[in-house]
């Protein structure tokens, strides 16, 4: 890793999870996992491709119908559906994975790539899961980010259940 690499600002969320470290794998890492909970309340997902290897990609579709969420992304310029495609960096399977994705989805924002970073360990009752993310273009859209992943988690925790 370089050094510009390390000294990127991040956020971390965690989450205990009461399943074991291969099955919350198979949810980030398949298109039947991540269709079941992907995505923040009120969106759903559908995984267009994925090629989980190191320089493959995972395309996917998010969506919502929820008036009130449309409402908000019209008012800042976007639509009701976004693309997301993300390059896989690092895979440890059953531990780690990382890729990057492009952030091109905000108006008035030139293009950039942010990197996630999944940590899986085991722990006594199943997972500790920690997702690390950089930070975005300003504060507002990362605290957007970190309210995001908490939703997304907690729909992986559902769908774990």
């Amino acid at each position: 890793m370089t050094a510009a690499a390390t000294s990127k600002k991040t956020f971390t969320v965690e989450r205990m999870l009461k399943a074991s470290p291969e099955k919350v794998w198979s949810m980030w890492t398949t298109k039947e996992g991540l269709e079941r909970w992907w995505g923040p309340e009120g969106f759903s997902v559908q995984v267009q491709s994925i090629d989980l290897r190191v320089g493959g990609r995972l395309e996917l579709v998010m969506r919502t119908e929820v008036p009130q969420i449309v409402a908000m992304l019209k008012a800042g310029g976007m639509g009701a559906s976004q693309s997301l495609v993300c390059t896989y960096t690092e895979i440890e399977p059953n531990r780690r994975l990382v890729y990057e994705n492009a952030v091109d989805f905000v108006p008035g924002v030139p293009p950039y790539t942010a990197t996630t970073r999944v940590e899986l360990t085991p722990v006594t009752g199943g997972t500790r899961l920690a997702v690390t993310n950089d930070v975005m273009h300003d504060e507002m859209w990362t605290e957007r980010a970190r309210m995001g992943w908490e939703q997304e988690i907690g729909k992986l925790e559902r769908a774990l259940g």
